[in-house]
């Protein structure tokens, strides 16, 4: 006979994405945009430079209007991306059963990192498997979860054993989910064209992470190999290419651009802002918007692709512009997870 379930050794599971305020009062707002624009994966200049300008300048500027657009997205469960967080880590524990201990968190603000994997501790799990929500790996992103958890565990006098998936760019189940979900839309609508708009970091990040020198921000992308795996710009365009092909779509049909610059150093181009009010004076008028570098919807997502960028699109003489839904806990991605884990 199997062993009770409160004998068998479980895995735990730890679920994290970026972060959230606690509300959408300034107040809040600032305390979020402290912690996340003075983490030194995030902005990668010296800490003496860093503290004295974004939280005695950048922060105290920034705050209050973020803290405005937050009121725009802020629902009755209050954060998009926290409940949908809180979802998926349900969903995802009641596909795993019980030799999993599934457990949520955010890498800036609550509920915190170091809370999760407290409760994965008191529920004394034999190894943590950590996945970071975030599709392609960045040093500013995924890099930032694992130098916390390692920071953390590092203080407990028994580390349990710990392994990170720190991509899934190009997992099936991730790709059919987003196909899905676009099949669905098209299905609504007919589009003259797709857009693939990720988040954006500098260039810069990408150099610092070229393996041997590969990346040069160009042709290098064409292809996604073990040179450049880890090449956040790299998986964004094999991401694109999988869901399009999963589409039905040729080269000339999409395009892939980058949103949410911050400062005046060079991001990743085309810059989404720029390359949409182009669209309309080449017959572009109709646009399908996807945020494959998101899995759950957030001010990245509906604010800025979903109403600032239509807006900005129809100005500019477009029609039609729709942003796909994130995945959110949708329940293929839910399967999609869970594989993902059990197969980690």
């Amino acid at each position: 006979m199997p062993a009770p379930a409160s004998s068998r050794r479980r895995i735990g599971v730890l679920l994290v994405n970026l972060g959230t305020p606690d509300s959408p009062q300034t107040s809040d707002v600032r305390r979020y945009l402290n912690e996340f624009l003075t983490d030194g994966r995030v902005i990668d200049i010296p800490a003496a430079v860093r503290y004295p300008l974004f939280q005695g300048i950048v922060v105290p500027l920034r705050a209050p209007k973020s803290a405005k657009i937050y009121q725009q997205l802020w629902t009755e469960r209050g954060s998009p991306l926290l409940y949908h967080g809180l979802d998926l880590q349900t969903k995802v524990q009641e596909q795993l059963g019980p030799e999993y201990v599934v457990a949520f968190g955010m890498r800036y603000q609550n509920p915190g990192v170091e809370k999760a994997l407290q409760e994965l501790r008191d529920a004394a799990v034999e190894r943590i498997i950590v996945l970071p929500l975030f599709p392609q790996y960045a040093a500013a992103s995924t890099g930032s979860v694992q130098e916390k958890v390692m920071e953390i565990v590092s203080k407990w006098w028994v580390v349990p054993s710990i392994s990170f998936i720190s991509t899934f760019t190009d997992d099936p189940g991730f790709i059919g989910t987003i196909v899905a979900l676009g099949k669905e839309e098209m299905a609504r609508h007919q589009y003259d064209h797709i857009v693939f708009s990720y988040h954006g970091i500098p260039e810069r990040h990408i150099l610092k992470g070229s393996h041997n020198g590969y990346c040069k921000l160009g042709s290098c992308c064409d292809t996604y190999n073990e040179n450049n795996r880890y090449c956040y710009r790299a998986q964004c365009f094999e991401t694109s290419r999988l869901v399009a092909a999963g589409l039905g779509l040729t080269p000339e049909q999409y395009t892939v651009s980058f949103q949410s610059r911050l400062g005046r150093d060079p991001w990743l181009k085309p810059y989404t802002d720029i390359a949409l009010k182009d669209f309309p004076a080449k017959g572009i008028k109709n646009v399908l918007a996807f945020s494959p570098a998101f899995v759950a919807d957030c001010l990245e997502t509906t604010i800025e692709v979903g109403a600032e960028f239509k807006e900005l699109f129809e100005e500019h003489g477009g029609e039609h512009w729709q942003l796909v839904p994130s995945l959110n806990s949708h329940p293929q991605w839910v399967q999609a997870v869970t594989e993902m884990l059990k197969r980690n």
